[in-house]
């Protein structure tokens, strides 16, 4: 172990903890990880946790710093906490008589669950191994060996998994054994003996004796770990810097695989499934941890309501361990009221007494985590706006689509555990990989597995959904299936799977790869086919958590809509207007297609006049249902944007068609379409550009938004806000002199009605020659909206259209930290914004500032829209929920500053 300097020589790398002290407490997980932290917290609520320590995450750091190397004065600290575990534990590291065996795990500041590598019973060697046998029995002892080995030589020597379950398989067949635990200490023995043979044939040494060399290569494949490919996705996925770094937690170990007084289980102070207040979990008699969480066997409920509702046959902890079961209950009390929130707890039960090897705020799903916030702060252990806090805005995603129909006919071919709620159609994969490309292509996938391991984590979040056939509630699948929102059926024991083939059995009926099924993680259910889903219903908890959002934000939130359809889905979502209505998206209706054609094909202005008056009728139609259903809220209309080319047809079958419509010849069509033909028309004659040179245009969509805000005004005795949006200008001259044709087509409208209305002009903000003349613009405009889409076009010089060849490559490059059309970049496009605003309110004080690209959906940007002082954002209707509780996070986390 070396390092280049000093500056490491005084800092303190180790923290202990157990026999009701400890070194750190909850505040430091920065420090400590959240499992050292939490360990630590509990030790000192005088909880029973075995003694321990931890090696802080500033250590990772170093680690990488020097080439994968440890500052100096580690290993004194290291040496100095084993000597104090040995005096609390009362047993020997390495003592061949009265063993100390340690577990070895992660523990980044955010939870991770299963992404980073562990080791059990470490210590153990040819001499412990007698002395561990001569305190717990023969079998016990060589069974530990044989898992430490095992586990040993996959996680830190590299050696596959496989390798010792072929070598196992093998002895059990040559045996006639069907279960391990058939097996006894003769038989460990003699799978040990091979296990070791198989890593001396494959890395040419031996398998490592002394416990110290054990140790240092346990805690070097931790660290190694933080780096390894499942954790990089995890964090990609979960937006977990990698400068964290993962702490490491070395512990007393203690045993739930002693006999039918043992046992090992995982807990849930709530349900993290639907957040109903029923203490949750699952348990094994004689068993260690892993063999919980891997879903290699499948594990009995906790409680005795909980086996129930599952119908499980096997005995609760309640009633196989009632005394533990009741220490268990109270701990699990004591430990939520202490955090306030719901835990996730691992345990082990040795000999009858029970211990605490974990607590953390548990993974959830979106409805659980919405339930659940609400239920607290009802219960008064959290207040409204903590409970705001609760539920992070992107999880509304899973919350805001459908699910399986009431009536719906369902072909249930198999029934599992509810692992995760939720619906999703797709076809079936068995391979993850396969699962990632089909994604990537667009295709809907559900991954099917016999069980999941944490190298399925890519394939998991491609898919959308995951069935297994193996695994319990607390299970890898279930755990991670979660977390990301995917909807999950495990334990589904009647699944036969050949992944070689390809297929999948179950009572008499195959499904292959490739086939669609229908996923109800609610019910536990597979179903053959694509089955009938239905919208949410977003009231009860939902309402409240949105009300309490509502209280806190101060930015207002609007929707991207045009149709009615997206128009009522938005104020049903609670939007509070429309900041962007694409008036070019009316044109398309096959109805008056042909209009825009015959206009675009026209020769002259009169021609034009024309068609535009055909138009009008049909524009002011849409306006007028627009301005009913959001009645006196403000409805902001973009005129006419896209180059005309975009309404023209292209094959030759559409020209044909269009040109016996249209009453021209198909060359002179083909004529036009050419003259229109743009080599860049994001950057050609577009948005105010159209209106420059047809100003008719302008002007017939003006007088369509006024007769339509009058006529509902006079038809429903409120009064339609309409805010006309200039697109695209890149001078002050282009919106003064489209600003006036709208001003007169307004009083044109006024006059001839005996009716006059409020009204704002003002222009789309997305160029950033716009951005930084926003001070002469605001002497016209009355309001800015941020076009974030085309301004981020425009200042990166990249086509969204054609940024998907290269921009993961960008991503992850670290180009660019995150897809800037996803999420805003901040530094770049951002300052633009920062600046118009400024700029534009110097002029202007009272300017209206708002975003109407899809960035307005996305919670980095609304935060970042807080922070700037902008008044609004827009985002398509389905996001308007997630923005408005982004807003209300912005407003609550800079209060708390």
């Amino acid at each position: 172990m070396g390092e280049p300097a000093l500056k490491h020589a005084e800092q303190t790398w180790v923290y202990g903890f157990g026999g009701g002290t400890a070194d750190g407490d909850a505040s430091m997980k920065n420090l400590l990880g959240g499992k050292g932290a939490n360990l630590a917290e509990m030790a000192k609520l005088g909880l029973p946790v075995p003694p321990g320590f931890t090696i802080s995450t500033a250590v990772c750091t170093a680690y990488y710093e020097l080439g994968r190397d440890y500052p100096s004065t580690l290993a004194p600290q290291v040496d100095a906490a084993l000597i104090a575990l040995e005096k609390e534990s009362g047993k020997g590291f390495g003592d061949p008589e009265n063993p100390l065996l340690v577990s070895v795990r992660s523990g980044a500041r955010a939870s991770m669950p299963g992404m980073m590598d562990t080791v059990l019973n470490l210590g153990l060697n040819e001499a412990s191994v007698k002395g561990l046998a001569t305190l717990a029995g023969d079998r016990f002892a060589y069974d530990s060996y044989r898992r430490f080995i095992q586990m040993y030589s996959n996680v830190v020597l590299g050696l596959r998994h496989d390798t010792f379950e072929h070598i196992l398989d093998d002895y059990k067949e040559r045996q006639g054994f069907e279960l391990d635990t058939e097996m006894q200490a003769e038989d460990w023995k003699a799978v040990i003996v091979s296990y070791k043979e198989a890593v001396e044939k494959a890395l040419g040494k031996p398998f490592p004796d002394d416990p110290k060399e054990q140790l240092w290569g346990a805690i070097s494949a931790v660290f190694g770990s933080w780096m390894n490919d499942r954790a990089i996705t995890y964090r990609k996925l979960n937006d977990i810097p990698a400068e964290w770094g993962t702490a490491v937690t070395v512990q007393s170990m203690v045993f739930g695989n002693l006999g039918e007084t043992s046992a090992t289980g995982v807990a849930f102070t709530r349900d993290p499934s639907n957040g109903e207040p029923i203490f949750y979990g699952e348990y094994l008699i004689n068993a260690q941890g892993e063999d919980v969480v891997a879903g290699i066997r499948t594990p009995a409920p906790i409680s005795r309501e909980r086996a129930d509702t599952l119908g499980s046959s096997d005995a609760p902890l309640e009633e196989a361990m009632p005394e533990v079961y009741a220490q268990l209950r109270d701990v699990a009390n004591t430990l939520e009221r202490h955090y306030k929130d719901m835990q996730d707890l691992e345990f082990t039960v040795e000999n009858d007494r029970l211990y605490m090897l974990q607590t953390r705020n548990g993974k959830r799903t979106a409805a659980a985590a919405l339930k659940i916030a609400v239920d607290m702060a009802r219960e008064g252990l959290i207040t409204e706006n903590e409970a705001v806090l609760r539920l992070e805005p992107s999880q509304l995603d899973q919350l805001l689509h459908p699910t399986i129909a009431d009536n719906a006919k369902r072909d249930v071919i198999v029934t599992g555990l509810p692992a995760s709620p939720g619906a999703a159609v797709g076809k079936v994969v068995f391979d993850s990989e396969e699962a990632f490309a089909l994604a990537e292509k667009g295709e809907d996938v559900i991954l099917v597995r016999i069980e999941t391991s944490p190298e399925d984590i890519k394939g998991m979040h491609a898919a959308r959904a995951i069935v297994t056939a193996r695994g319990g509630m607390t299970s890898h699948a279930a755990v991670v299936a979660r977390g990301m929102g995917r909807p999950c059926v495990c334990g589904a024991g009647g699944l036969q799977i050949d992944t070689a083939k390809g297929v999948f059995r179950v009572m008499g009926r195959e499904v292959n790869k490739g086939d669609v099924i229908t996923v109800d993680g609610a019910a536990g259910q597979v179903m053959l086919g694509a089955v009938e889903m239905m919208q949410p219903d977003l009231s009860g908890d939902f309402g409240t958590l949105m009300e309490w959002a509502d209280k806190a934000r101060r930015l207002k939130v609007r929707a991207n809509a045009e149709t009615a359809l997206d128009a009522r889905t938005a104020v049903d979502f609670g939007a509070e207007g429309i900041g962007l209505c694409r008036t070019e998206h009316m044109f398309f209706d096959a109805e008056r297609i042909p209009e825009v054609r015959a206009m675009i094909l026209s020769n002259d202005e009169k021609g034009r006049r024309e068609s535009l008056a055909k138009l009008l009728p049909m524009q002011r139609s849409d306006f007028e249902e627009l301005f009913r259903i959001l009645g006196e809220m403000p409805v902001t209309i973009r005129l006419l944007d896209p180059p005309l080319h975009e309404f023209l047809p292209h094959s030759d079958a559409d020209m044909d068609e269009v040109a016996k419509a249209s009453g021209v010849s198909v060359e002179e069509l083909k004529r036009r379409a050419a003259d229109l033909h743009e080599s860049n028309p994001m950057l050609g004659h577009r948005g105010c550009r159209l209106g420059i040179t047809y100003p008719e245009i302008y002007e017939m969509q003006a007088r369509a938004i006024f007769e339509a805000a009058v006529n509902v005004s006079k038809e429903t005795g409120r009064q339609p806000i309409p805010e006309v949006m200039i697109p695209l200008v890149a001078t002050h001259k282009e919106l003064q002199i489209l600003k006036k044709v709208v001003d007169e087509a307004a009083q044109a409208v006024f006059a001839e009605t005996g009716t006059t209305l409020e009204y704002m002009v003002g222009t789309m903000i997305e160029l950033p020659r716009a951005a930084l003349q926003a001070a002469d613009i605001a002497s016209s405009a009355e309001f800015f909206s941020f076009g974030t889409n085309d301004l981020t076009q425009t200042t990166l010089g990249i086509s969204r259209d054609d940024a998907g060849r290269f921009l993961k490559i960008y991503e992850d490059k670290g180009i660019y930290e995150k897809d800037p059309f996803v999420t805003l970049d901040q530094v770049g496009v951002g300052e633009l914004v920062k600046i118009a605003a400024e700029r534009g309110r110097k002029t202007r004080p009272n300017i209206k500032l708002g975003i109407c690209g899809e960035h307005g959906g996305d919670p980095a940007s609304v935060a970042f829209c807080h922070r700037t002082g902008l008044d609004y954002v827009s985002c398509s209707p389905y996001r308007v929920p997630i923005a408005r509780l982004a807003a209300a996070h912005a407003a609550l986390k800079e209060s708390l500053k």
